[in-house]
């Protein structure tokens, strides 16, 4: 049989991610996550990338997660989410994307241990994000929104910054750390809050080319 074509893509941008551990997150570290199972959300503003022919600069998209376990467990539930505002070629690009069938180790990753797939939602998404200033808020309306600002010293209350750098990293490189100071995902399978949790900010490179 012959071998499925693949579509060469790549997207660069902003990525914010939430999650219910604890700041730091263990499964940066290949540990188990701090409430013995992992939920996340993260939202990606592209600022240039493409799938195959279809432009793909500017459009957003999220991802709601969960496993019932460590996400390297598997077993895991996934949902994306793509800003109403893409073009249909751009939103077919993005659903493509997700299925993994074109390469990619994000993706790839993320399907091998999510083999519970909802069906793609076309909402608005708001995005704002200072990775620098670690600070960001993201909305999808009526499913998901998240909190962003910078971890205080519980003593001083001064901020507090500190970076995880994963230099074979498959999603990030080099990410900001930060504080889910609220977060909520009420999706048809994945419902979940998010406090004073952990939160990353990172410029994200992925692509399906070596």
């Amino acid at each position: 049989m012959a071998e499925a074509i693949k579509t060469t893509w790549r997207i660069r941008g902003d990525e914010v991610v939430s999650c219910n551990c604890a700041w730091g997150c263990p499964c940066q570290f290949n540990a188990l996550p701090t409430t013995g199972r992992c939920q996340g959300l993260g939202a990606i503003r592209i600022v240039n990338g493409h799938f195959g022919d279809t432009p793909l600069d500017g459009v957003k998209f999220a991802i709601l997660l969960s496993w019932p376990g460590a996400i390297h467990e598997g077993n895991g539930t996934m949902q994306l989410i793509v800003d109403e505002h893409a073009t249909s070629d751009q939103r077919q690009a993005l659903t493509e994307l997700a299925t993994a069938r074109h390469g990619g180790a994000f993706w790839e990753i993320f399907r091998a241990v999510c083999p519970n797939v909802l069906p793609t939602l076309f909402l608005p998404i708001e995005f704002e994000s200072d990775r620098l200033r670690r600070m960001a808020h993201f909305r999808i309306d009526g499913v998901a929104e998240t909190e962003v600002q910078p971890i205080k010293n519980p003593v001083t209350g001064e901020e507090h910054q500190a970076k995880i750098v994963l230099p074979n990293g498959f999603e990030y490189k080099e990410a900001e750390m930060g504080n889910t100071v609220s977060g909520r995902v009420r999706s048809d399978a994945i419902s979940f809050e998010l406090r004073n949790s952990y939160a990353q900010l990172a410029e994200i490179d992925w692509s399906n080319q070596s």
